[in-house]
Parts: C-alpha cells; structure tokens; sequence
C-alpha cells in the first residue's frame, strides 16, 4: 500500500501567560527559548520536518503575531494561516483541515503543538508515521504519553481493545478524563490502562471535517463559507473577517474527539512536555533536590538547590532558598514559588486590573 501523505499542521495561538514575565503580549511562549538553543516554536517545524516536506509545513496562529511566527517558523507565507481572534484548537485544526483538504482530502495531518518539549524528534516522527496508515483509513488516532508520575496538570486516556491485527500497537479510546485530583492521578499511575493526552493528533483533512460535521454541527455550520473559498481557491483573508466571529470557541476534545467513536491511540514512551509551567519546564530541564539550573544570564547557587532563574543584564545570586522561580525579564522581575508557579496567570490579571498593561 501506497504511504500516505504526511502534512504537519503546528498551532501556535496560544499566549502562554504562566511564563510571565518572558511571554509577553508581543513576544508570546512558542518564540521563548526554553533552555534551547532555538526556540519553541523552530524547534517544533524542525520536528515536523522530519516526515513532512518543506511546503507540506502548516502554521496557524494569531493575526497580532504572524509576521513574527512566519519569520520564527521560516514558512513561505502562503503556508501560514492567521486567525483573526483566538476561538481555540477546533476552529483552528478545522481552519487548517479545509485550507489542505482543498488540494488534498486524502493528506495525513499531523497536528502539533508550537509549545511542546519533545527532546527524542526521531522517535517522534517514527510514532507519526506508525499512526499515519490507521488514519489514512479513517481513523482519528491521538498519541497518548506513558505517565512518568501522578501529574494533576494534564487530562488522561483511557485505552481500550487493541484496534486490531492490521495496526498492532494501536487501542480503541476508552474515554477521554479530565484533568483529575492527586488521589485519581495516583490510581491511575498504579492500575495502568491510562495515558497523558499530550494534544497531538493525526488524521486525514477528509475525516476530521467529517467528525466536526457529526460531532461539532455549529462548528460546521460557521466553517462552511470557508470551506467553499478554500474549495474554490479564493483568498481566505476577507471570508475569515466576516465568518470568525461566529466561530464557536471550543477546544477539539470536547468539540469532537469525547464524541467521536472513531478516536484510537497510539501510546508513546518517550519524553514529552507541554512546558505549561515554570516548575514543568525546571522538572524537564533536570532541576530537583539537588540541583538548580540558569536558563539564560549568568548566575551563582550557594546552598540554593531546587531553583530555576535566568539572568538578564545582571548576574543573580541565590543563598539558602529552595524551589524558586527567579525570572529576570529586564523591566519586570518574578520570584515565585516552583510549586505554585501556575498562579503565575493569575499575577497577569491582576497587573492587567491595576493598570500595569505595558508589562504584559
């Protein structure tokens, strides 16, 4: 059988305010560097490319930060879809779904994240393409990451029956959990049978507009002038402006893939992060009991194990503390608490409320 074609599809819309103060309203998280020489974003096309060609590379992102995502991405701007407001992943995904479904109904989307931490890209791009022959029958095939610990940040998967002798590896979806308390995370670590749904999927255009027909009948609804430009080979710029406002505004779990009984899983070993906070990304950059870690600037530890900082123009020195966030953007400075880290949100409302605006 004829190997299908693999388009990667990277959503960059979020604004990743938990990484306050380096993400910012006109620097958000996917061009940070976290801990890497490149950024997020570079890192995530350098993934994809590695089981897609150069034009088969997507980017949908938001109109405030195209230019700069493009520029990041290295994307011919024809391959870049803006979004005129952020209306979440199921928009998006069906945004891009009908832009290729145009040339190609039949191409493998693999659609990633601009801000996830996946440092083993070849083993990556095998589980891509481990997937791509169930989805190119039709299937909606989601990678579930093993646990590595009972983490209360991340909704799970269930896995269900084996999909079957043609695709040994691959499960039947179960269901779909949300984000659980630490006493169900615990269990779930120790029964087996659950996975981290780590947002990274792969289908063909054809059946994802399908199940978004099915499952997400307003989603289409609100889709189809876009679908009708895309199918003709209009420009998409003056259909999006009028119909995306009236895009329902719903991630792709809830909108399709909790209903959908067509949704398998392909489990994954190796080493995955969402990057979603300070604490996640000091965990993935090694930083415990015993060690702390400078992303960027210089800096010095004197009994100070268990911290995470990056220096700006100035060295930073910590003595006798632990388990702190110390992030140093230049006009703002943030010390936190790791473990509370995810609050970090919460002090970016609170500026926005107080009229500190020109620092987010």
């Amino acid at each position: 059988m004829k190997a299908p074609r693999l388009v990667a599809v990277i959503l960059a819309g979020g604004s990743g305010t938990r990484f306050w103060p380096l993400s910012r309203k006109g620097h958000p998280k996917p061009l940070l560097r976290a801990g890497g020489r490149a950024s997020l974003l570079a890192d995530a096309v350098a993934r994809a490319r590695r089981f897609a060609a150069a034009r088969d590379v997507w980017l949908v992102c938001g109109a405030e930060h195209a230019a700069a995502m493009r520029r990041e991405a290295g994307l011919a701007a024809d391959r870049v879809l803006v979004e005129p407001a952020p209306r979440n992943t199921a928009p998006a995904i069906a945004l891009a779904a009908s832009r290729i479904a145009a040339d190609d109904p039949d191409a493998v989307l693999a659609v990633l994240s601009a801000d996830h931490r996946i440092p083993d890209a070849a083993a990556f791009a095998a589980s891509v393409r481990r997937a791509a022959p169930a989805a190119a029958t039709g299937a909606l095939v989601t990678l579930g990451v093993e646990p590595t610990r009972a983490e209360t940040g991340y909704g799970y998967i269930r896995l269900g029956r084996p999909a079957g002798p043609k695709f040994r590896g691959l499960h039947r979806v179960a269901r779909f959990v949300e984000k659980p308390d630490r006493a169900r995370a615990k269990r779930y670590l120790e029964h087996g049978g659950f996975l981290w749904n780590a947002g990274i999927f792969v289908w063909t255009a054809r059946s994802i507009l399908a199940e978004i027909e099915r499952c997400a009948p307003a989603l289409a609804e609100a889709l189809e002038p876009v679908r009708r430009a895309a199918t003709r080979g209009r420009a998409l710029g003056p259909v999006l402006a009028r119909t995306w406002p009236r895009m329902p505004s719903e991630p792709i779990d809830t909108a399709v893939l909790e209903r959908s009984r067509n949704v398998w899983c392909l489990p994954v070993k190796w080493r995955w992060s969402d990057v979603g906070t300070w604490r996640s990304l000091a965990e993935e950059l090694g930083v415990n009991g015993a060690a702390s870690r400078a992303l960027e600037g210089s800096a010095l530890f004197f009994d100070a194990p268990g911290n995470l900082v990056r220096a700006h123009d100035r060295p930073i020195f910590l003595l006798g503390v632990e388990g702190l966030a110390v992030i140093d953007a230049g006009d703002a400075l943030l010390v936190a608490d790791l473990g509370r880290s995810g609050a970090v949100r919460d002090v970016v409302a609170r500026l926005r409320k107080h009229g500190w605006g020109d620092l987010l």
